[in-house]
């Protein structure tokens, strides 16, 4: 931050364009994985000590990288006002709320047309449009914890700057609640966006038939495969060594996204046979042992396959199908298959995914969009065919029958 910087006043704060200085880097190391660094390269030692605290907790490099882009967000909202983040008040918090509705989201050129040589390429964005309700409930909450460790450990100022809802926080939570609906959080914060329920996305049949006959090799068959029949996640599946794998069993075994906990999942017929004829296509290629990866980039020299591979892969077949699925969505669809079949318990659907609450599981009974609206086409269609077979009677005298005709449609007797 410049100290000769004047504050912007609060009316154009929510329209400023935030120069995006800084940036969260990946430092490689087990007891600090990440780093948030300021525009001159200086990691922000707030951060890194909250950084501490989580993983003191327990949480995963996954979600201090989550929470460190949130940081990261609200630092360069800091440094662009001229507000250091130990003096920031209600009036920056509510700002930038306002920021992330307004002109949050930064407008990024792709990287094959950016001018690289332009001093400023990477670091100023043209004003872009508002974060998704999602983004901003999940930012508003990592920064109310953020300044909560800050205030208990007395570095920090000593009001949260993102409070919680006075009108909420001198109530007993959930007080005067029937035991039988579902929990409403008492406790929400005071710029929490209201975030609507989502029913998950799944890929309709023929869209899936689609992207799988456009898959270009064996691995990415297997692969897709897995996903569609096992419900595991893109980084999960990539975590399963050849050692993993049992065949005859129909099992493999992936390590749990959250707990790290290994974990036994069954799989389809053709997942394995697609794995098979993959094994067979790169026999003498990669590297072979019970504690080798299982999936491997196809170009030589053969490396570990990424979750950004895989991402981009499934990108590239989209574009081709014509389609607009994700990788996650193949997860939902492999849920929603389960959830349908009477014969399988929803209990064994949450063993298999992994949800902590069968409540999480519960959501693919609701219906599916396409489902739906085919079942309402259907019944407006058997509305008109009744109608049409409907029997109106001789209209009374001084009636126009061809009136009547219109109103209620269908055959005079």
């Amino acid at each position: 931050m410049n100290p000769e910087q004047e504050p912007l006043s609060s009316c154009d704060r929510a329209t400023t364009v935030v120069p995006q200085a800084g940036r969260l880097a990946a430092t490689g190391e087990s007891w600090e994985p990440y780093w948030l660094l300021d525009a001159e390269g200086v990691a922000v030692e707030a951060v890194s000590s909250y950084f501490k605290e989580l993983q003191a907790a327990g949480r995963s490099p996954a979600t201090a990288r989550s929470y460190g882009m949130d940081l990261l967000r609200w630092f360069r909202f800091l440094w662009s006002v001229g507000v250091t983040w130990d003096r920031a008040t209600r009036t920056e918090a509510r700002d930038f709320a306002r920021w992330l509705q307004v002109a949050g989201k930064p407008v990024r050129p792709h990287w094959r047309s950016q001018d690289r040589s332009a001093p400023d390429a990477d670091v100023t964005a043209a004003t872009g449009s508002a974060y998704a309700a999602s983004v901003r409930a999940h930012s508003e909450t990592v920064l109310r914890s953020f300044y909560d460790f800050h205030r208990d450990a007395g570095s920090g100022p000593i009001l949260n700057p993102f409070p919680l809802d006075r009108s909420r926080r001198h109530r007993r939570a959930h007080a005067h609640q029937n035991p039988m609906e579902p929990q409403r959080n008492e406790r929400t914060g005071l710029y929490r966006p209201g975030v609507p329920s989502r029913i998950p996305r799944s890929v309709p049949d023929a869209e899936f038939n689609e992207i799988f006959a456009r898959l270009p090799s064996h691995r990415d068959r297997a692969l897709v495969a897995f996903y569609v029949s096992t419900g595991a996640r893109a980084s999960e599946l990539l975590s399963v060594t050849q050692g993993g794998v049992d065949p005859g069993r129909q099992l493999i075994t992936v390590v749990r996204k959250g707990t790290g906990a290994s974990q036994q999942l069954p799989a389809s017929t053709d997942a394995f046979v697609w794995l098979r004829l993959y094994q067979l296509e790169r026999d003498g290629m990669i590297p072979t042992g019970r504690r080798e990866q299982l999936w491997w980039t196809l170009r030589s020299p053969a490396r570990p396959l990424t979750y950004h591979a895989v991402h981009r892969m499934f990108e590239r077949v989209n574009a081709r199908a014509g389609t607009a699925a994700t990788l996650h969505s193949l997860r939902h669809t492999a849920a929603y298959r389960m959830a349908e079949d009477p014969a399988l318990p929803l209990t064994d659907v949450q063993f298999v995914l992994g949800h902590a609450q069968l409540t999480t599981t519960q959501l693919y009974l609701t219906p599916r969009k396409e489902d739906v609206i085919r079942r309402v086409l259907a019944h407006h269609a058997e509305q008109t065919r009744r109608a049409a077979e409907r029997v109106v009677p001789a209209p009374a005298p001084g009636y126009r029958p061809e009136t009547l005709q219109v109103l209620f449609g269908g055959s005079r007797s």
